[in-house]
């Protein structure tokens, strides 16, 4: 369910990329330029901005249901599943076990060689 959600997701946050680029800018930005329909003070909803409108209640719709899904999942585990209290060990201990000290360090005097190589 996750990832169909998740597919939804990234497949509405590519379509609000395209539609938005695809707009044209009219140099609105913080009220400034713009010009047009000085008489109304609102200019007609076009067909891309309505599509705007929907892919973004979308997105923040799949937001909103994979953020309560993850949720939901992370309250069933706890952080303090692996932690050791009070000498007892955790639930799970199936690591494989540690070389030995010896197994670590360098081989001793007897092991080396008795002539160094020649270096033909």
């Amino acid at each position: 369910m996750e990832n169909v959600i998740l597919v939804i997701h990234l497949i509405l946050a590519l379509c609000l990329i395209g539609i938005v680029l695809l707009q044209r800018s009219e140099g609105g930005g913080l009220g400034m330029g713009g010009g047009g329909d000085v008489m109304t003070g609102r200019a007609a909803a076009t067909a891309l901005a309505k599509l705007t409108w929907i892919f973004a209640i979308g997105f923040i719709a799949t937001s909103i249901t994979l953020t309560v899904l993850a949720r939901q999942e992370a309250a069933s585990s706890s952080v303090m599943d692996g932690v050791v209290i009070d000498g007892e060990e955790p639930a799970t201990t199936d690591a494989p076990a540690l070389p030995s000290g010896a197994d670590l360090l360098p081989p001793s005097a007897s092991d080396a060689p008795q002539s160094a190589p020649r270096a033909d």
